[in-house]
């Protein structure tokens, strides 16, 4: 892949970019289920914290990824950079484009359906497996999340909540215990922070705590079938918030005002 010229106002310090990714080091624990990754120490870092910018919304759809700047902030090779974009964009976080900087990715419309269509068979197999296989120390370590999850919301700190609703997902595929599924999912929930970042109208929560809490009751008493509807109405639930149709300015503008 031949680098990607970077425009001088790229190293603008006011680039959302700075304020979007974390340049610290991650703990070695502190990785997304999906496990796919650059190779080396480096590359990791650079990765993770594109994809946990992404992931808590602080990088939006369409954000500028230049190279230069991301090596100044790393304190890194443009090369090394380089590695972490592509398998960025292995992964549908990022989006490469010939002799432009790399983009956050910007998912469409039809996208958009495909991912819930997946999302909804892939969730339903990963309940059922976790429905058999979740012990009491699971549901109360899933408690223990929807506290704070609850916690989150009631502080009106949506990034954290953003962060834990995906994460209640992740932590269900963990319980079914089987990492192929737990690695397709992460990539699907990543692609769906995308999404939700670029089509939820303002206001919407990404994820329903109560929903959450209703699935976790149907795990405790073993309850497959009626965890795995509740999950299908629960996607069903974030697919319809998610307004497709953003040609429409007026309508846009009357969702921003609280008119409709």
């Amino acid at each position: 892949m031949p680098p990607f010229p970077d425009a001088d106002a790229d190293a603008d310090p006011d680039n959302p970019l700075h304020r979007g990714i974390d340049t610290s080091l991650p703990e070695p624990d502190d990785v997304p289920a999906g496990g796919r990754r650059g190779s080396g120490d480096i590359e990791t870092r650079i990765y993770q914290s594109v994809y946990e910018g992404v992931m808590n919304q602080r990088l939006a759809p369409g954000t500028r990824l230049p190279e230069a700047v991301l090596s100044k902030l790393f304190k890194v090779s443009r090369a090394n950079v380089r590695k972490a974009l592509q398998q960025l964009a292995h992964d549908h976080i990022v989006a490469l484009r010939p002799n432009q900087s790399a983009v956050v990715a910007t998912p469409t419309p039809e996208e958009t359906r495909a991912i819930f269509e997946a999302r909804q068979a892939l969730e339903a197999a990963i309940v059922r497996l976790a429905a058999r296989r979740v012990t009491a120390g699971d549901i109360a370590a899933l408690r223990a999340q929807l506290a704070e999850e609850h916690a989150a919301m009631h502080r009106y700190d949506q990034p954290a909540w953003a962060r834990l609703a995906s994460s209640f997902h992740l932590k269900i595929a963990e319980l079914a215990h089987n990492p192929v599924l737990a690695g397709y999912l992460a990539e699907l929930v990543s692609r769906c922070s995308l999404i939700v970042a670029l089509y939820e109208p303002p206001g919407n929560a990404s994820c329903e705590h109560d929903e959450h809490g209703q699935i976790v009751d149907c795990l405790e008493r073993g309850d497959a079938e009626g965890a795995v509807a509740l999950m299908q109405a629960h996607l069903a639930t974030l697919e319809r918030n998610i307004c497709l149709d953003r040609s429409d300015e007026e309508h846009s503008l009357a969702r921003m005002l609280g008119l409709r």
